[in-house]
C-alpha cells in the first residue's frame, strides 16, 4: 500500500485508514462485534503488512461523539493485542478546559491506552482552549500529534483560519468527488503549512456510491488497478498531493478489502482525476 509522510515528523502512514463513525457504535453483546473484530484484525494485519517496508501503521479514527465507538475499538484492540500495530486517533468534543481534560481522559480509558497517536479538536469546538491543553499533552507524551477537524464545507474558512494561526500537525476534513470544495483553498494551505490531511466522507457520506450502483465502472479504470467505483473514488481522493490518508468507515469485511485495494497500484494524474470526476458526477 502507498504511504505518505506526516509533514511534522516524516513518519509514514498508509493512505487508506479506517473510520468508526456509526459502524463501531454497537452494544457490548451485539452480534455485530464479531464482524467488527474481523474487520479490525484484517485491517491491522493487511494494511500494516503492505506498509512494512516503510514502517507505517494504519490509522483508525474515532471520537467521543460516535456513541460506543471508542469503547468498542478499545475492547477489540485489547482482545487481539492490536494496539501496537495501529495509529490510533480520537478527538475532544466539549466546551471548557477541565471538561475537555475529563473527556480526553475518559477516551483513554475507553480505548484502554495510556496515550494516543493523534488527538483532534472535533468540529472546532472551543478550539483555542483545547489546543492550549493539547500542547501540554504533547510535551508529556499523552498524544504524539495534535489536529483539528470538521466535516462540512461551510466550516472550511474557519478551519483555514485555525491552521493559518496555530501550529497543528493534522487537519481532518470532508473531501470527495461530490464534495470537492476543500481543494480550492484548504488543501493548498495545509500543504503550504506542513499540515497532514485526513479525509473524512471520501464517498460523500455514501451518496456517491449509492447513486453509482447501476453505472458500470469505466473500462479505463483497469489501468489504475480499479475494479469498483469505491476503489476509483478513493484513488481520486488520495491522489491529491496534499492528502495524507482517507478514512472510509465500514463494518463489512468485503468492503474493507475493496477499500484497501484503492491504496495499491498507480494513482491517477490530473487528466485522469478530471475524467473520474466527470464520470461520477
Amino acid at each position: 500500500m502507498l504511504t505518505r509522510p506526516i509533514p511534522a515528523s516524516g513518519e509514514a502512514i498508509p493512505v487508506i485508514g479506517l473510520g468508526t463513525w456509526q459502524t463501531f457504535d454497537v452494544g457490548p453483546r451485539a452480534p455485530e462485534r464479531g464482524r467488527l473484530q474481523e474487520v479490525l484484525a484484517a485491517f491491522a494485519a493487511e494494511a500494516s503488512s503492505d506498509a512494512a517496508d516503510t514502517g507505517g501503521r494504519p490509522m483508525v479514527d474515532t471520537s467521543p461523539m460516535y456513541g460506543n465507538a471508542e469503547t468498542v475499538l478499545g475492547d477489540l484492540m485489547t482482545a487481539r493485542d492490536l494496539r501496537p500495530g495501529l495509529f490510533v486517533a480520537t478527538k475532544v468534543w466539549i466546551s471548557g478546559r477541565e471538561a475537555g481534560i475529563q473527556q480526553m481522559e475518559a477516551s483513554m480509558r475507553k480505548l484502554r491506552v495510556e496515550s494516543v497517536d493523534l488527538m483532534q479538536v472535533h468540529n472546532l469546538v472551543d478550539v483555542g482552549t483545547h489546543l492550549d491543553t493539547l500542547r501540554g499533552w504533547q510535551r508529556d507524551g499523552r498524544t504524539r500529534y495534535v489536529g483539528v477537524t470538521h466535516y462540512t464545507a461551510s466550516a472550511h474558512e474557519a478551519l483555514a483560519q485555525v491552521i493559518a494561526r496555530h501550529i497543528v500537525d493534522f487537519l481532518q476534513v470532508n473531501y470527495s468527488v461530490g464534495e470537492p470544495e476543500a481543494e480550492r483553498r484548504l488543501l493548498p494551505l495545509a500543504r503550504d503549512r506542513g499540515v497532514a490531511v485526513i479525509v473524512n466522507r471520501p464517498f460523500g457520506g455514501g451518496g456517491l456510491l449509492r447513486r453509482l450502483t447501476s453505472t458500470p465502472v469505466p473500462a479505463w479504470a483497469g489501468e489504475l488497478g480499479c475494479e469498483t467505483w469505491g476503489q476509483l473514488l478513493l484513488k481520486w481522493v488520495v491522489s491529491h498531493p496534499a492528502v495524507t490518508c482517507a478514512i472510509p468507515a465500514t463494518s463489512q469485511p468485503a468492503h474493507l478489502q475493496d477499500n484497501l485495494k484503492a491504496g495499491a497500484g498507480p494513482l491517477p494524474d490530473e487528466a485522469t482525476r478530471a475524467k473520474i470526476a466527470a464520470e461520477a458526477r
